[in-house]
């Protein structure tokens, strides 16, 4: 074996006794992952990510992913020729904006199932629509009305339990329902962290361009 073979898995070696506490630590445990920003557009960034998350779940995590799609959507908007508009600095979701958001959140949440697949992890990607995951109310700025947006004000996180069980990664897109059972577009922080908190989770970690912030449950 060369000298430089053997200082690569040296080093290899090196990582995973310093990662083994952590491992020892989280396993089992639920991770939730909110994932969007930057990280989203460049494409071996994405699939760095990706594979991190993978990971995790693969040294025995319990990781869920929650994901945006802002940036891909005002680029759809655009391209649909519909004219963004903001109200106190949020974009206000009227109905066809509404319908872009949806469509192109769906979009990213298949291409993240067919990245995790392809890494040998089963995957499912989910809506806040699906089993009731995430009920929503209107959302208003400062009073005013900016359309289909909605605030979370209950979680049922009885479908992600089913398919962690099952060994399945959960990646969910942040789209809800109200109780007319019209459909709302959600912060993908504000989803991460209701999430995070229904489920009891261990850590919740915001990834954009890099991990930006960890915090414990």
């Amino acid at each position: 074996m060369s000298n430089n073979h053997m200082e690569e898995v040296m080093a290899k070696a090196e990582v995973l006794i310093e990662a083994l506490p952590y491992i020892t630590r989280f396993n089992r445990k639920v991770i939730v992952v909110k994932y969007g920003g930057s990280a989203m557009v460049d494409e071996n960034l994405k699939k760095q990510v990706i594979q991190d998350v993978t990971l995790l779940k693969l040294v025995g995590f319990k990781p869920i992913i929650v994901h945006g799609g802002g940036k891909e959507i005002s680029r759809w908007v655009e391209k649909a020729g519909m004219e963004p508009e903001f109200v106190n600095g949020l974009r206000k979701t009227d109905a066809p904006t509404m319908e872009v958001a949806e469509m192109v959140l769906n979009r990213v949440n298949k291409s993240l199932v067919q990245m995790v697949q392809s890494l040998g992890v089963n995957a499912i990607g989910i809506s806040g629509k699906d089993g009731g995951l995430l009920h929503v109310e209107k959302k208003y700025s400062d009073g005013q009305d900016i359309g289909f947006v909605g605030e979370i004000t209950d979680v049922n996180p009885q479908i992600l339990y089913d398919l962690l069980e099952k060994d399945f990664l959960p990646i969910v897109c942040p789209i809800g329902m109200d109780d007319n059972f019209e459909t709302y577009n959600i912060n993908a922080d504000d989803a991460a962290c209701a999430i995070a908190e229904a489920m009891g989770a261990e850590k919740l970690a915001f990834l954009c361009i890099r991990i930006r912030r960890i915090l414990p449950h």
